[in-house]
């Protein structure tokens, strides 16, 4: 091991195992999750629930969106402490419930899937660790294949986690090109290391505020882009669908807040540039690596779900840069832990 690679932090070190971490995921999980949606009786679920806090709930955000567009299903993000501090008993007997969570050990997580596991629900575990609380409380396990992360802020793990709900997805609706352009994801993803979006994240660092822009596949990524930015350079940022960020978010944004524009493509693309145009006519700087005029390096046009996936990548290299450059504990953030337990 050289020098040079001895001084990368561990985030550093696990952006850059992003490409190898999905290829690992689809190499040894793609035939174990088509089991599972193989194993579920579509015809006794009405409904979704997600259940997931931090990044995993932002993976369930991306996940819900995939579930209503391509299962027609409902989908609704849980609210463990209905279970947890309420004492109450949700009728799940006709849910899929798919609890997310990188750890597995978070204790309000665990009670409400245990709680909707004894209510009938169809229950899934997408978790880092197979033999995690977590796991133990669902029906089905998928495990995401990332490998060990050791840095607070995740990263291989949120986009493993996106890429199981993916595949996923694909196999329950009989979608073949949803799971081909999944089977692209490392290439991908590769690509997507190389941006460099260091340009945003320089702005935003001594910044007072940031927000970020994204909607429909999107909105789980932005608000993923959101959590990172706080966690790794301290600065608060907030993350709002374009469809949203008009009707009152707007006034609160001065030409002091940098703006990170999200747009994978697809049938909202056309929202998120508008918003982000009406933000820039206001004096906000905004960063986007698509537009007429893109400010930062891009992808190009490809599998929306995917892509909206793939700009995480960029996004956190970029954050890690740049809290390495001014010196902060990039892997351990100030008062944070890798595993937060909440009841």
């Amino acid at each position: 091991m050289s020098q040079s690679d001895r001084t990368l932090s561990r985030m550093s070190r696990e952006v850059a195992e992003i490409p190898q971490a999905a290829a690992r995921l689809l190499d040894e999980q793609r035939k174990a999750i088509a089991q599972v949606a193989a194993a579920l009786d579509m015809g006794r679920i009405s409904h979704a629930v997600v259940s997931g806090r931090g990044s995993s709930g932002h993976a369930g955000t991306h996940l819900r969106y995939l579930i209503e567009t391509r299962l027609g299903l409902s989908a609704a993000p849980a609210a463990p402490s209905v279970v947890t501090r309420y004492g109450a008993n949700p009728r799940l007997g006709e849910a899929l419930y798919i609890l997310i969570s990188q750890s597995g050990r978070s204790p309000d997580l665990v009670a409400a899937a245990e709680q909707a596991t004894a209510a009938g629900a169809q229950t899934i575990a997408i978790v880092n660790d197979a033999n995690s609380p977590a796991a133990l409380a669902c029906r089905h396990v998928i495990p995401i294949a990332a490998g060990p992360e050791l840095a607070v802020a995740a990263t291989k793990t949120v986009v493993n986690t996106m890429l199981a709900g993916l595949l996923l997805v694909a196999a329950l609706a009989e979608d073949e090109a949803l799971a081909t352009a999944t089977q692209t994801a490392p290439q991908r993803l590769a690509q997507a290391l190389a941006l460099d979006w260091s340009p945003w994240a320089q702005r935003l660092s001594p910044a007072p505020a940031g927000f970020v822009i994204g909607r429909g596949l999107s909105l789980g990524p932005a608000r993923e882009a959101a959590l990172k930015a706080a966690e790794v350079l301290g600065v608060p940022v907030l993350a709002y669908s374009a469809a949203e960020v008009l009707h009152g978010p707007k006034a609160a944004i001065r030409s002091a807040h940098p703006i990170l524009g999200l747009n994978a493509g697809g049938e909202v693309s056309d929202s998120i540039e508008d918003a982000l145009a009406t933000l820039g006519r206001q004096g906000s700087p905004v960063f986007s690596g698509t537009g007429a005029q893109p400010s930062l390096l891009g992808l190009g046009p490809g599998e929306t779900a995917l892509d909206a996936i793939a700009q995480l990548v960029p996004v956190y290299r970029a954050l890690e840069a740049e809290a390495t450059r001014l010196g902060r504990n990039v892997d351990s953030p100030p008062g944070l832990l890798k595993v937060t337990e909440t009841l």
